[in-house]
């Protein structure tokens, strides 16, 4: 037999002796994908989805994080050591002439920084960063924030303290408006616009130092101090020289990448939620590869067979498939790649390098391409596409070409192992409680990953408990027997056959299972934040002035306006809100302080269990009592009863007990709440940023909301129902891509069932062909595969459905606390879950009986010769 014949003489046209070559193996694959394209099509795409999840997540978080640290560092510049105070935002500039003198500095420049908002070309708020320089000391340590003086300016208009000087994202904001309108207090400032500055990043303006500490309320307070010290000094025993990092310290040196470790800190539990999201398209991805080529073993059974019996060994056999597996993965891996990058480039362009959920302020980026990523998650494409076509390679390998010639050839579900499914379910559950590695819910992953193969290697042994074992007497286990012919034979084979049954439904199983975990997980949370926003919205109208913690210091209400407010027609009372942001001395993860009316904090707050008394020791019992969120215990190592030392503004400490904890689904890095009474005896600071105002009966809200501008035309108003519409869609925004993910999960599941069931009536030809014989007609046997199909799906649909609940549950009170250190109660929704397992079962089984009939296109009854 010549090499190269054509599929008469030789089946494949590529036997070159007793073997199969490289080249055969590559002319098989090529035959097998221009005969059947659409269904390897479906494979390559479920590799291609999960590799371009996984590459578009690491992209997008990689690009923002990179355009982060370069602003930052742009601003920052490069100084040998940087010095922040412990406290607050601020500290007196009475320090800074004893450490510029100091021997081993030899430049000393000192920074005030800003953050407020700025009223852009149409009118709308937009943040912006202000920084105070010194223009005769900026240069050697941050030369991007040098100003550039415009035509007709002075040389030294730098040094004028009421211009401002724009980088090109400000310019963009202010359009061609010579005067920047920028918010201090609940005022807004006019400043003229005296130049450009090469800083990148975020929207920034620079001013002189003086024109910084007058404008914005920072006489006498500097942010930071930056420093270039001698050759050879050494910086520990400067700063204790210093006074810095010491106990009882105002400032602390901070590292030069603490802004954007801070923000990668953030952004951390999201960037590997989305990960695992993407690794779990790779895993049904693998179910799909799995039945796509269990499907095609099935479909050249005889011409496997011919080789074999011509010459082809069983590992050739089984190198084929794999080999088919691994250029499904090569193929899909590619496309991912691609996909996965213009994934990111859209959007980076639509929703920000924090994919719309404000974990990064929303900015967008430009694309930082990174070859490693690209590479790493092709090769976990490989790897799925490999690992679903194991079992079929091996089903293939062990083949015996001489029977399967003659149709003898039965299916191999391989060994029954009941121990298997109740070993890994067992090993969940330890996992499950297991506690966070470096702060990430690896463990807990890693549980839900065994409770789905624990929960697939089960379906055998759930279909015989429900089918039944054993017995002659017509019953089984004392369950009556069916009596419809077509029924009892689709039962009886569904029963002695359920090994195979993992095979047909293990598809459908992980689809369905992770479309519920993921629905009821978002649903679970969003009953939460929704629970939670009625809790913490009770008043009729609310106003705020600043949109983050870090602009609080800079845009704030005085007192005068909050009595003004209370005094406008309509209003019955007034609720002022202080934040602070401050970092506590254990830690430099700043926090955010919020100062209230308190009068009952057991219902002023969402409290997580009881009150603790007040304590029995009168030094105690005196101090002020606060109350932190589930992220403050978490990342501070605090409990309930214990003291606490707030650092304040002016260098003071103040201390106070803890009393109790709260639930905050808006502020991750943690919070303290403290009665407004005893803040402004402890500090002092009687400012507002949020008002809530209650309405008298029949008063009208518009008029009030039109009164409440005319004393500050910047403050943002709106009723709780607005609120609550645009908390719930930002939270909707970034669970989108949850909701794809079940639709792939639940198409993949389907198609894999569809391709399990073609596969076994293939299979079956000749046992089908005889009960044609029977008198069996054509309809009667495509209605057993579509009863076989229901049985298998009904036991799929049962496992998926509990799998996912158990799934959600490690996701709800695992998962989500050790990802973001908040709680939210369970929810399960039981009309979508019915909707969804009733979907899925009418699907799964008009999938089967449609794959059936399509296999099945020729005469059943002339399959009973081909043995012959």
């Amino acid at each position: 037999m010549r090499a190269g014949t054509e599929v008469a003489d030789d089946p494949v046209g590529l036997m070159a002796g007793p073997g199969l070559g490289p080249r055969g193996i590559a002319r098989l694959i090529t035959r097998e994908w221009a005969h059947h394209p659409g269904r390897l099509a479906m494979a390559l795409l479920a590799i291609a989805l999960g590799v371009a999840l996984a590459l578009a997540v690491h992209l997008i978080n990689a690009s923002a994080l990179a355009e982060f640290g370069q602003a930052v560092r742009s601003v920052n510049g490069q100084p040998d050591v940087e010095l922040r105070p412990v406290a607050g935002s601020t500290f007196d500039e009475a320090r800074y002439p004893a450490i510029a003198r100091h021997p081993q500095v030899t430049l000393a420049s000192p920074v005030v920084e800003v953050e407020t908002l700025a009223l852009g070309a149409d009118g709308k708020k937009r943040s912006l960063k202000v920084v105070g320089i010194d223009t005769l000391l900026i240069a050697p340590l941050a030369p991007a924030l040098l100003p550039r003086p415009a035509a007709g300016q002075d040389r030294l208009a730098g040094l004028n303290p009421d211009l401002v000087f724009l980088n090109p994202a400000a310019r963009n904001l202010v359009g061609d408006a010579q005067v920047l309108r920028v918010q201090s207090g609940a005022q807004v400032l006019s400043l003229a616009i005296g130049g450009s500055v090469a800083a990148e990043g975020g929207p920034l303006a620079v001013i002189d130092i003086a024109g910084a500490q007058a404008h914005f309320g920072r006489l006498g307070r500097l942010s930071r101090l930056d420093l270039r010290l001698a050759p050879g000094t050494d910086r520990a025993a400067l700063l204790r020289d210093l006074g810095v990092d010491t106990p009882g310290a105002t400032l602390r040196a901070a590292a030069p990448d603490e802004a954007e470790q801070r923000v990668s800190n953030l952004s951390r539990a999201y960037r590997v939620n989305l990960s695992v999201l993407a690794l779990v398209a790779l895993f049904v991805g693998g179910f799909l590869v799995f039945s796509v080529q269990a499907l095609a073993v099935a479909k050249r059974v005889p011409q496997l067979a011919l080789l074999g019996v011509i010459g082809m060994s069983a590992r050739e056999r089984w190198t084929l498939v794999l080999a088919e597996s691994a250029a499904i993965g090569a193929a899909g891996a590619a496309l991912g790649v691609a996909l996965g990058t213009g994934l990111a480039l859209l959007a980076l362009r639509l929703l920000g390098g924090d994919l719309g959920s404000g974990m990064l302020g929303g900015a967008a980026p430009t694309l930082q391409w990174s070859t490693p990523a690209a590479l790493t998650c092709a090769v976990l494409g490989m790897a799925a596409a490999l690992a679903g076509g194991w079992q079929p390679a091996r089903l293939a390998q062990r083949l015996s070409p001489a029977t399967s010639l003659k149709g003898l050839g039965g299916e191999s579900a391989g060994p029954a192992r009941p121990w298997l499914s109740p070993a890994l379910l067992a090993l969940s559950a330890v996992l499950a409680l297991l506690p966070p590695i470096e702060d990430l819910p690896l463990a807990a992953y890693a549980s839900v990953a065994l409770l789905l193969l624990g929960g697939i290697a089960g379906v055998p042994a759930l279909i015989g408990w429900a089918l039944g074992d054993g017995a002659s007497d017509g019953k089984r286990d004392g369950r009556p027997q069916a009596r419809h012919p077509i029924v009892l034979l689709a039962v009886e084979r569904a029963r002695d056959q359920r090994q195979a049954a993992t095979v047909a439904v293990a598809g459908v199983v992980a689809s369905l299972a992770l479309s519920v975990a993921l629905t009821v997980m978002v649903a679970s949370f969003r009953d939460s934040v929704s629970a939670w926003l009625g809790q913490v919205l009770p008043a009729d109208v609310y106003a705020r002035t600043a949109n983050s913690s870090a602009q609080a210091e800079s845009v704030y209400l005085e007192p005068a306006f909050v009595q003004a407010a209370a005094a406008l027609p309509g209003v019955a009372r007034v609720q002022g809100v202080r934040s602070v942001a401050m970092t506590l001395s254990t830690a430099t993860t700043p926090i955010v302080l919020i100062a209230r009316p308190l009068p009952d904090p057991a219902k002023d707050l969402p409290m997580l269990g009881a009150l603790l008394a007040a304590p029995t020791d009168p030094a105690d019992a005196a101090l002020p009592a606060v109350y932190a969120t589930e992220g403050f215990m978490v990342l501070h190592g605090a409990r309930v009863g214990q003291r606490l030392v707030l650092p304040l503004a002016d260098g003071r400490r103040a201390a106070v007990w803890l009393r109790g904890v709260w639930r905050d689904y808006a502020r991750q890095q943690g919070a303290l709440a403290i009665a407004d009474a005893d803040w402004q005896r402890l500090s002092g600071d009687r400012r507002i940023n949020d008002l809530g105002l209650w309405l008298a009966p029949g008063a009208d809200v518009a008029a009030v909301q039109t009164g409440l501008r005319a004393l500050a035309p910047t403050l943002e108003i709106a009723t709780p129902a607005q609120i609550r519409a645009i908390s719930l869609a930002i939270f909707d925004r970034s669970f989108a891509v949850t909701y794809w993910l079940q639709a792939v999960a639940i198409g993949i599941g389907l198609f894999g069932i569809a391709a399990s069931f073609s596969a076994q009536v293939l299979s079956r030809r000749r046992e089908l062909g005889a009960l044609r014989h029977l008198g069996f007609s054509r309809r009667q046997v495509l209605w057993l595969v579509g009863a076989e199909g229901a049985v298998w799906t009904a036991a799929g649909t049962l496992v998926g459905l509990g799998l996912g609940v158990l799934i959600s549950a490690v996701l709800v009170f695992v998962v989500n606390p050790q990802s973001f250190h908040w709680t939210m109660e369970l929810s399960l929704p039981w009309a979508k879950l019915a909707a969804l397992a009733g979907a899925v079962m009418a699907a799964g089984t008009l999938t089967a009986l449609l794959a059936g009939r399509a296999a099945a296109g020729r005469d059943l009854a002339m399959a009973v010769k081909e043995d012959w």
